[in-house]
């Protein structure tokens, strides 16, 4: 029987690439987009579609009926992939801000995730996949709501993994590190005359979309897949180096981080 798999975030970049690729190694891949241009695109390009806003409830409500239809009540894979950043001091961002960051990356997949739940549980297999970040191992200055919203997926993974052991689904976090897509430029900058940038050499470090799809290729396939999939070899860098070193040497490091062009 031909494996279900749900993608958020798929109108570009890391969710885009793992709809092509997990089409061509045969799964029925169902994608969700915010925008209507985009579901009509990807709809074109032969996906079964679902529009998608992760910081609406009530379109998480409708795309997780839509998709149930799709794969008849039994989906094998979910990719939470949708997400953005808002950068900024601490001191720039309002309530109101820091809640919306919240809601797309954290509280729009606790929904989504236990929406389509039972669609494995009854199956007793499944896969759940997190885009994490390198920003849910550490925090930078301009950089801390949306580090803060990593930081709640990881230790939110952690427990659901836990309390799932033994029903035959595995929950995985890919954390990259800097990647080429949109996402720097989607960037919600709450101080415009001084925007968070990548330091310049984040640029050598920085991978495609296909390095993350190869990691959730291995998580949903695998028959042991793995907690954490790390990707660039700045975020292998930086969790060995949080292991290693005290916290006040790691704050010498971070110190000066987001704040260079």
């Amino acid at each position: 029987m031909q494996k279900s798999v749900f993608i958020t975030g798929a109108s570009s970049g890391i969710g885009f690439c793992a709809a092509q690729t997990l089409h061509q190694r045969g799964y029925h891949v169902i994608v969700a987009c915010r925008k209507e241009s985009d579901v009509l695109r990807l709809k074109e390009l032969g996906f079964d579609t679902v529009a998608l806003d992760v910081d609406d409830k009530h379109s998480i409500d409708r795309a997780a009926n839509e998709v149930l239809a799709l794969c008849h009540g039994r989906l094998f894979g979910l990719f939470n992939n949708a997400g953005f950043g808002v950068y900024g001091e601490l001191n720039s961002i309002s309530r109101e801000q820091l809640e919306g960051q919240f809601s797309t990356n954290f509280f729009g997949v606790h929904q989504l995730t236990l929406k389509l739940l039972p669609a494995m549980l009854q199956h007793h297999e499944g896969r759940i996949i997190q885009t994490s970040s390198v920003m849910g191992i550490i925090s930078t200055p301009g950089r801390g709501a949306y580090a803060a919203s990593k930081y709640a997926l990881e230790a939110w993974s952690d427990a659901l993994r836990l309390e799932l052991k033994g029903t035959g689904i595995h929950v995985s976090l890919i954390e990259p590190g800097p990647i080429h897509t949109r996402f720097t430029h989607n960037v919600a900058q709450t101080q415009q005359d001084k925007p968070v940038k990548n330091p310049g050499i984040a640029e050598r470090f920085t991978l495609t979309p296909e390095h993350v799809v190869a990691k959730l290729v291995h998580a949903l396939e695998s028959p042991r897949p793995r907690i954490r999939y790390s990707v660039t070899l700045l975020t292998v860098a930086v969790r060995f180096l949080k292991r290693l070193l005290p916290d006040c040497l790691m704050d010498k490091i971070l110190a000066g981080q987001g704040k260079k062009a």
